[in-house]
């Protein structure tokens, strides 16, 4: 058995709070050294939370032995404390929106390629329950081969809106959004983008359509929002063979809130009541479609094993970069109104 990877955690908002810390807790993998913050409250709450202890600086985590570090902060400050966990020589996890625009994202990869150290992206919306059952239908070519792809993130929230520490639904949202059609369908051609954004201080995007032509020939119809009062399906994927539709996003985030753990829910985390399965739809002939786990818990697993030199990184910087291309040309389609072609996506 290797040895647990020391790792820290940078950040204890909602992200840190909720979807690393209690996974790096539970996970044997690892031993979480814990959290750098600076603020009192966040260290009360990781006091109570998971009783580890805080950090001041990365530098001092650094020194307390880390190996590796799990960032989780606002969007614009990732690509500063990447580069300088990379400088101190840990391995990174970085939430998404790994960066605000493609430039810094290359340059970060390539300077964790030049010290040789593990990068990741936490895009863990790829081992959601809808995404993995998409996926097996696919493989088994239940409902043929992919022509149309619809995804939604839409929530009404509007009084609220994005939160500024996200960077916008556009990058906040559609990293996940464009991430996954990308695994799906591979590069993008050309990039078509409508965005809203609110008439108050941060202007922040809370809004967005974009509409991705992959190399492929499929299309892909993304939908993010904060002010949608009738969200569509959070899938809606349209086959030559049939139509895989799933009307609600997968709950382990839901489960984290409450504090459950892949650990503490064994054999059960993951698992979708069957009211919540999505169905695969012919017309009038509708079959329900028993949900696939939802599997979060493998990205901190193959994490630790990338490290431990016994495995790739769970996502590949670079798909980090391609999807950041995307964006930046979803930016400027909205902005400009004219679709966008992409000569390279990577």
């Amino acid at each position: 058995m290797d040895t647990p990877v020391r790792i820290g955690l940078i950040g204890y908002g909602f992200g840190g709070r909720v979807f690393h810390a209690p996974l790096l807790a539970a996970a044997p993998e690892y031993a979480f050294l814990g959290v750098v913050t600076t603020s009192p409250e966040r260290r009360a709450q990781v006091a109570q939370d998971v009783s580890r202890p805080t950090f001041d600086s990365l530098e001092d985590l650094a020194r307390a032995g880390a190996e590796a570090v799990a960032v989780s902060t606002p969007a614009a400050t990732h690509i500063p404390l990447v580069r300088q966990a990379l400088e101190l020589g840990l391995a990174v996890v970085c939430d998404k929106p790994f960066a605000l625009d493609a430039a810094s994202a290359r340059a970060a990869v390539e300077l964790a390629e030049k010290h040789g150290r593990p990068l990741t992206v936490y895009q863990n919306r790829r081992w959601d329950s809808d995404f993995l059952t998409l996926r097996t239908l696919l493989d088994s070519g239940e409902i043929g081969a992919v022509v149309r792809y619809e995804s939604r993130f839409e929530v009404f929230r509007p009084e609220a809106g994005a939160p500024a520490a996200g960077g916008g639904t556009l990058v906040d949202f559609g990293s996940h959004l464009v991430d996954q059609a990308l695994v799906l369908s591979g590069p993008v051609e050309r990039v078509y983008a409508e965005m809203h954004h609110r008439e108050d201080e941060d202007g922040l995007d809370d809004d967005v359509f974009v509409a991705l032509t992959h190399r492929n020939g499929v299309q892909s119809h993304l939908w993010g929002s904060w002010r949608q009062g009738a969200p569509g399906p959070s899938l809606r994927v349209t086959g030559t063979r049939g139509t895989f539709v799933v009307d609600h996003r997968d709950s382990q985030d839901r489960a984290l809130m409450t504090g459950a753990t892949p650990q503490s829910e064994g054999d059960s985390w993951g698992t979708e009541p069957e009211h919540l399965w999505g169905q695969v739809r012919r017309g009038d002939a509708v079959e329900p479609v028993a949900s696939a786990r939802g599997r979060w818990d493998l990205f901190y697993t193959a994490f630790a094993a990338a490290v431990r030199g016994r495995g790739p990184v769970p996502v590949d910087p670079w798909d980090a970069v391609a999807t950041a291309t995307v964006l930046d040309a979803a930016r400027s389609s909205a902005r400009d109104g004219q679709v966008v072609r992409l000569l390279d996506s990577a």
